[in-house]
């Protein structure tokens, strides 16, 4: 994957209804509310099975199993895949319907299309469970456009001139992976927080963790929220689009090595994975909520350029400003492991 205002929630009522067969979950808010069929996280995330293969977007290469039909919250009521937070702009093949998005499997063009619309919108309604939009700033809390498959190679990114996402296809197709999804999506809260954002090797590197951050703790919240599976590793980032590439078990990257600041090697997705590491140790001894509202919040107080240890510095002041002494120990001591210099 490509990498990729100061600071200021509703949480919508959710419902996953269960697919005949299929994983059980919530009951539906409201009989009305439209339904998509998703995949929980990924198929490797929910099955656990790392022989599965993309087999050119057959059906029968994936169990039923691996999908689930989840409420698709905050629509515009066009018929299409668009609301509040996340409009699907362009794709190939013709566009998905709103009538249609509970019935598409990974062979349609418009599985993947549900599958952004649903993610992007899940990743803003956890931001603002968090409470950015209300005592807290709001993060990217616009409609983010999304294009899929506009892109020929196996890569997806975020562009600041159009400010929209790109998911593209080859092997997997990245939208199929709702860890790439929200990866990008990561890089649209960076730079909203930041216009400009990411202009330094290291600043980008903190975006590429940002991202693989995101994914795992918005992955692992929605999968606790609907009551969903997760039998492959949390740690793991986007096991699903690396399996034609990766040996088992698969991953793109994860957010548990064991790279320090002295292992930096001047690429940012490399490079990231220390700073990954060291918000996921965060995230481990604070809990999932505190450290993402720490985490999330002190990027407001990030340069476009920044450097690691102004940022792990940021990050201390801010969870001493939100929590107090003892979670800035915390986070300092997870920069430190990680040979950060400067905190």
């Amino acid at each position: 994957m490509i990498r990729r205002t100061h600071r200021r929630a509703v949480s919508a009522a959710v419902a996953v209804v269960a697919l005949a067969g299929l994983a059980t979950a919530a009951p539906a808010a409201a009989e009305d509310v439209p339904a998509g069929r998703v995949f929980m996280v990924n198929p490797v995330q929910s099955s656990g099975d790392q022989t599965l293969v993309d087999a050119k977007d057959s059906a029968s290469a994936v169990p039923d199993s691996a999908y689930a039909l989840a409420t698709l919250r905050n629509l515009d009521g066009s018929g299409r895949l668009s609301g509040r937070w996340v409009t699907v702009r362009s794709e190939t093949g013709a566009p998905a319907t709103v009538a249609d998005a509970d019935s598409y499997d990974r062979q349609d063009d418009g599985f993947e299309q549900v599958m952004a619309y649903f993610w992007i919108n899940e990743t803003q309604e956890y931001l603002q469970s968090l409470g950015f939009g209300s005592e807290l700033p709001g993060v990217n809390d616009r409609v983010q456009p999304v294009r899929l498959n506009q892109w020929g190679a196996d890569n997806s990114y975020f562009t600041d001139r159009k400010a929209e996402i790109r998911l593209g296809k080859g092997g997997v197709d990245d939208a199929e992976d709702a860890e790439v999804i929200i990866h990008e999506y990561g890089h649209a809260v960076h730079h909203a927080q930041v216009p400009g954002y990411g202009t330094s090797v290291e600043a980008g590197a903190i975006g590429e963790a940002f991202g693989d951050y995101l994914a795992v703790t918005v992955g692992d919240h929605a999968t606790q929220r609907y009551g969903w599976t997760r039998a492959a590793d949390l740690a793991c980032v986007a096991d699903w689009d690396s399996a034609p590439y990766s040996a088992a078990p698969h991953c793109l990257r994860r957010v548990d090595g064991t790279r320090t600041y002295a292992d930096r090697v001047g690429q940012v997705h490399a490079d990231g994975q220390i700073w990954s590491r060291a918000l996921f140790d965060i995230r481990g001894a604070l809990g999932a909520r505190t450290a993402d509202r720490v985490i999330v919040n002190a990027q407001f107080d990030f340069a476009p350029d920044t450097s690691f240890a102004d940022a792990a510095s940021a990050t201390v002041a801010t969870a001493q400003e939100m929590y107090g002494p003892e979670a800035a120990a915390t986070v300092r001591a997870a920069f430190r492991a990680r040979g950060i210099p400067g905190v």
